[in-house]
């Protein structure tokens, strides 16, 4: 369908190289096109919804989102509200979606909704729709704290008709598809990480190196240098387990619980290695006009977006109770 049909790894390769891109914006919006929209459209769509879609997705013809979250449901898919109804050969959307990245400018949306009145985990289904129909309303474009180069929407949908051949799969597996694509954009947000971060790091090494603090360099203080060193550990760690984690995953092996604690322990170091460093920068770090501030602000959403940290913990702490007593 006009990839290269490499394995995941390559992905993740990519992932890792769009860090050296001096913002998160920009990698989190390819991601959504190359990581989070399309991976069930890959694995379950029918021939010609891959033509429709797909094809022009990869080519970057079209511009693709992902409609999960709600205003209240967020890391709570199940809770989601928007339905689907079949009539005839058609289903007929209503309901809104919040938080969506690239909603704004997107030609269609790999859209999570309720097919039927079933269990939560068993109603929902994953659906193609083009943004150009009839009763899809963007709202707003989002202002928020960070990531302000990628465009966030609220989306509202009145009575939108879908072709039932839209259906991504079998009705009712939505919420199973989009499960397994959620492991994917959480590895491709683990790996968009890592570079920024050895970059503040690096970044603050060279300037605490040149700025002077009673007649000697801010690094020249143990306190400081023997934090950067321990962030600089920190971050190695969470490569080796990503690089563990997809390993596995290209073998064939569920890894929700390792994609997890990566997706748990990037959150938090994103946070931590940016709060520290730009401690470190003093007055400087609290401008516009340095790196630091600005990952301090995109890399936030590194503990909410695609799973909260909260969620994360819920997901290894069941994972951890079906291990064997010892």
């Amino acid at each position: 369908y006009g990839g290269m049909g490499l394995d995941f790894s390559y992905n993740i390769a990519v992932a890792e190289e769009l860090g050296n891109i001096r913002c998160g914006g920009i990698p989190m919006a390819i991601g959504v096109q190359a990581g989070m929209t399309t991976p069930a459209l890959t694995r379950f769509g029918s021939d010609e919804l891959k033509k429709q879609f797909l094809v022009p997705t990869i080519a970057g013809d079209l511009v693709a989102c992902l409609g999960i979250s709600e205003a209240g449901a967020g890391s709570d898919v199940a809770n989601i509200k928007t339905t689907a109804v079949r009539k005839g050969d058609e289903y007929v959307i209503n309901g809104g979606k919040m938080w969506t990245t690239s909603g704004c400018q997107a030609d269609w949306m790999c859209l999570l909704a309720n097919t039927s009145e079933g269990p939560p985990h068993r109603n929902k289904s994953l659906i193609c729709l083009p943004m150009n129909l009839p009763g899809v309303h963007v709202a707003k474009k989002i202002d928020k704290l960070g990531m302000r180069s990628s465009d966030t929407a609220q989306i509202f949908f009145e009575d939108v008709r879908v072709p039932s051949k839209n259906l991504i799969g079998e009705e009712g597996k939505g919420f199973t598809y989009q499960m397994l694509q959620f492991q994917e954009e959480r590895l491709w947000g683990v790996a968009t990480v890592l570079t920024p971060l050895e970059t503040v790091i690096q970044e603050t090494i060279d300037y605490t190196r040149q700025r002077k603090l009673f007649d000697q360099s801010v690094l020249h203080n143990q306190a400081v240098h023997y934090r950067l060193a321990e962030l600089a550990t920190e971050v190695e760690l969470l490569r080796s387990l990503l690089y563990r984690t997809v390993a596995l995953y290209v073998e064939g092996n569920d890894v929700t619980k390792f994609a997890s604690m990566a997706k748990l322990k990037a959150g938090r170091l994103a946070r931590e290695v940016t709060d520290s460093c730009l401690q470190f920068w003093g007055g400087m770090g609290f401008t516009s006009e340095v790196l630091v501030s600005r990952f301090y602000r995109d890399l936030r959403l590194m503990s909410i977006g695609g799973g909260t940290d909260e969620t994360m913990l819920s997901i290894i702490c069941k994972y951890m109770e079906t291990l064997p007593s010892k």
